[in-house]
């Protein structure tokens, strides 16, 4: 390891250089910012893409190119995450091609290997980064591609509209990805000429491996396996989709590791509410064994999260003692477990009302202080028990502590305050997709659930809904 905390780079004939392009402004997306601001999985889209080239040792430097009027939100978000390899955020231009020059001009005329990646492409791999690095030693222009799985016909106008006039053989087709890689004289030389061309001007390539083609004909074109979770983020739907798939990968977690955590909420103040079958005390625990000062309020000592002055006095006496609260923490009780058909009205009013009254009169109360602190409020469910995935009464409490936090982590972006919530039923388990409940055992369950409890605490996330991660 360097100094720097980053594994050692192999030895290389030049440097690597990542080039993140982000400056689209996502108007299939019809959101108020461009997408790749957009949050999934407790991180924007912007971020999640550039730590997968942070995490590449072969990557020696990283320039991002933002869409115009959003470069201070850029590096914002290259200063919260620490990406250390970041050297320039520049401003994109009208184009993906102007973007392109610009970010070419920003590497100078020195010789380096240069990879272009759309950073609404957050799923991209680091086994992905790496073909594409390796590839570079021997040619100097590649294109991430994978085989078509669909049938692609080209068309053309007929008397009633579109008509099929040529059905390609699928085996030669491939979709194309990013990154796409280039020696920075080949990329940069094709690109002067384009701009030479007075035609480019009307038909302009749709990306940079068909600028190359075009004006470096020459120059081949070799093709790296990509990956079919490489999805490009368009529509609203992608959103989704993308959200799923860090699920499914644990990928979105991006987590600290215990040493990390413990120099994370060493000195702390947490207040630490709710019982949650088990998990505050097991959160409490493992907060006070770190070093954090813990303040801890549960139903033992008479105490309920939807009350609201008792949450209210709790806070104050929190603050009072420790001159600060930097965590707060509500672990959600579970409903009572029983059939909607075999509930009472009352029963099901209170299971539902209490379950997201709690964790609302937590919030409100803890605002103010975590204000001060720039701190953060994390809600965790319970962890489930066999038979009780899905279960009426529990899975709509889940439903909404998991929105609840998201809607605060967006309303309380701009003081500062993060927001992240911990649901053991939401599918990521040990990080194999496997939510926890069942064989691993009570014990463990709470045990993964406080560890990933404090990862999250340790972490600078806002707006995650996240698993567990097994207990270690």
């Amino acid at each position: 390891m360097h100094n720097d905390g980053h594994p050692r780079r192999p030895r290389r004939a030049r440097p690597v250089v990542a080039v993140v392009l982000a400056g689209g402004v996502g108007q299939r997306m019809g959101a108020p910012v461009p997408k790749q601001l957009l949050t999934i999985a407790g991180r924007t889209i912007l971020e999640h893409s550039v730590a997968v080239f942070e995490s590449v040792p072969e990557i020696d430097e990283i320039v991002v190119l933002m869409a115009p009027g959003h470069v201070a939100e850029a590096e914002r978000i290259v200063a919260r995450g620490g990406f250390r390899k970041v050297t320039a955020v520049v401003e994109g231009g009208a184009s993906r091609t102007e973007s392109t020059w610009r970010a070419l001009a920003a590497l100078g005329e020195r010789e380096c290997d240069v990879l272009l990646h759309d950073a609404v492409r957050p799923l991209v791999d680091a086994e992905t980064v790496r073909a594409c690095v390796a590839a570079l030693e021997r040619c100097e222009a590649l294109e991430v591609a994978i085989p078509s799985a669909d049938t692609i016909v080209r068309v053309t106008g007929g008397p009633g509209g579109e008509v099929v006039a040529d059905v390609p053989d699928r085996a030669t087709l491939r979709r194309t990805q990013t990154p796409q890689g280039f020696r920075l004289s080949v990329i940069r030389e094709a690109y002067r000429r384009a701009f030479a061309d007075p035609a480019f001007a009307e038909r302009p390539a749709t990306d940079d491996c068909g600028v190359v083609l075009r004006y470096l004909p020459e120059v081949p074109i070799h093709v790296v396996p990509g990956s079919e979770r490489n999805l490009k983020i368009t529509h609203p739907v992608d959103v989704a989709i993308a959200e799923r798939l860090f699920e499914l990968s644990g990928r979105g977690h991006g987590l600290p590791g215990p040493e990390a955590v413990r120099a994370g909420v060493a000195g702390r103040a947490a207040v630490v509410v709710g019982d949650g079958r088990g998990a505050a005390a097991a959160i409490a625990e493992r907060l006070a064994g770190y070093g954090a000062t813990v303040h801890r309020y549960g139903e033992a000592d008479g105490w309920r999260p939807d009350d609201a002055r008792a949450v209210a006095e709790a806070l104050a006496a929190a603050a009072e003692k420790s001159g600060r609260v930097d965590h707060v923490v509500c672990a959600v009780d579970p409903p009572p477990a029983r059939p909607l058909a075999e509930a009472a009205p009352e029963t099901v009013a209170t299971a539902l009302g209490g379950g997201c009254a709690g964790p609302a009169q937590v919030a409100r109360a803890a605002l103010p202080y975590l204000r001060e602190s720039r701190g953060q409020l994390l809600l965790c469910t319970w962890p489930p028990v066999p038979g009780e995935a899905g279960h009426a009464l529990g899975a709509p409490v889940r439903a909404a502590v998991a929105a609840l936090a998201g809607a605060l982590a967006r309303e309380w972006a701009g003081d500062e305050v993060r927001v992240n919530c911990v649901d053991p039923a939401t599918g990521i388990g040990d990080g194999a997709g496997a939510p926890i409940g069942g064989d691993a055992g009570p014990a463990r369950d709470v045990a993964a659930l406080a560890e990933t409890a404090l990862a999250v605490l340790a972490s600078g996330r806002t707006g995650a809904v996240l698993g567990v991660r097994a207990a270690g």
